[in-house]
């Protein structure tokens, strides 16, 4: 049997017998490399997420389709976000580092008819519009893909100035799923829309969760009913059970789930103090979300935090958010820690 990425075709020689000679085949990816379009990874990102709280998408995906699976997440995205007009440039850096351009090439689609297309990185964790070849979405202006160390998640995150309602995008994601208004995902399991990051602290976590329970309060406070539900989900994909954790597990005390949980709880409760955890069926729910981020100093911890309406979160058989399809086999794999 040939080996895997190869083929065997058999060539006849003059004594009439088959030699076996093995033809190298493209993978799936390279066979379609020329019309597919994809950003680059932003490597100013991590440092940015380091310095200043983003906004943006943590989507779940099929192990080792990752590829596939950020065009598709881009193809949706596409449909929902928008142009946020990013600004060409961070001020604050140096204009010769704003300045600088890649040229990238985009193809359109079926044709394989290349066109040229400039793309600007600043410093800030930003990737910019990208000109579209015609047939083909290149991508979502304002949105950058971070490259993280675990397989089978996506990052994507907006600038630090820009703040769009990602949880409205991710209902009207999942409306148009359920309306059959999207066609239904391949690779995309889950989508997580970021609110805000921050550093695995309890000072920063507290000030981010209470931050964001005010603002669902205010903005729900004729529809809540009293006193208030909530439950608390903490998701440590890429740390789950590593030496990191066991060795370093006095410095960050909120790598304990008990711990963490207590955090938000508090910060929770402070802002509402008629609340009550409810696991079963919450009005409001907290989700804390780990990002394996590539290339941060040792010791550095972002996590995304989110606080969401209970009709994008499923309790059964745990707190997460709601499923892009009914099939939520592979992507119950996915969300384990």
């Amino acid at each position: 049997m040939a080996e895997e990425g190869e083929a065997a075709t058999a060539t006849g020689s003059g004594s009439g017998s088959g030699t076996i000679e093995k033809e190298k085949v493209m993978s799936p990816w390279e066979q379609h490399s020329a019309v597919i379009s994809l950003p680059r990874f932003d490597y100013n990102a991590p440092s940015s997420l380091l310095r200043h709280s983003h906004s943006g998408f943590l989507i779940t995906c099929t192990i080792k389709r990752e590829k596939s699976a950020t065009k598709e997440a881009m193809s949706i995205l596409h449909k929902f976000v928008g142009d946020f007009n990013t600004p060409n440039f961070d001020d604050s850096k140096d204009p010769k580092e704003n300045n600088t351009t890649k040229r990238r090439r985009t193809c359109t689609e079926g044709t394989g008819e290349e066109t040229n297309s400039a793309t600007a990185n600043s410093g800030d964790g930003k990737i910019l519009s990208t000109h579209k070849a015609e047939g083909v979405t290149t991508g979502v202006p304002g949105l950058s893909l971070v490259k993280l160390t675990k397989s089978g998640l996506l990052l994507l995150t907006f600038p630090k100035n820009k703040l769009p309602n990602t949880v409205n995008i991710l209902s009207n994601i999942i409306g148009g799923l359920e309306s059959g208004n999207v066609n239904l995902p391949l690779w995309c399991h889950r989508i997580f829309p970021i609110q805000a990051t921050c550093g695995l602290n309890e000072k920063e976590l507290q000030e981010v969760v209470t931050t964001l329970v005010k603002e669902f309060i205010a903005d729900k406070q004729d529809k809540l009913e009293r006193p208030l539900k909530f439950a608390v989900g903490y998701n440590r994909r890429g740390l789950e059970d590593t030496k990191f954790v066991k060795e370093n597990s006095d410095a960050f005390s909120l790598l304990d789930r008990n711990k963490c949980f207590g955090v938000v709880a508090s910060a929770v409760h402070h802002v509402v103090e008629d609340s009550v955890v409810d696991l079963r069926s919450p009005e409001l729910s907290v989700l804390v979300e780990f990002l394996p981020l590539s290339g941060v100093p040792n010791g550095s911890i972002i996590v995304a935090v989110s606080v969401l309406p209970k009709n994008l979160v499923t309790t059964k058989p745990r707190l997460c958010i709601k499923a892009l399809t009914s099939n939520t086999k592979e992507a119950s794999v996915a969300q384990k820690d």
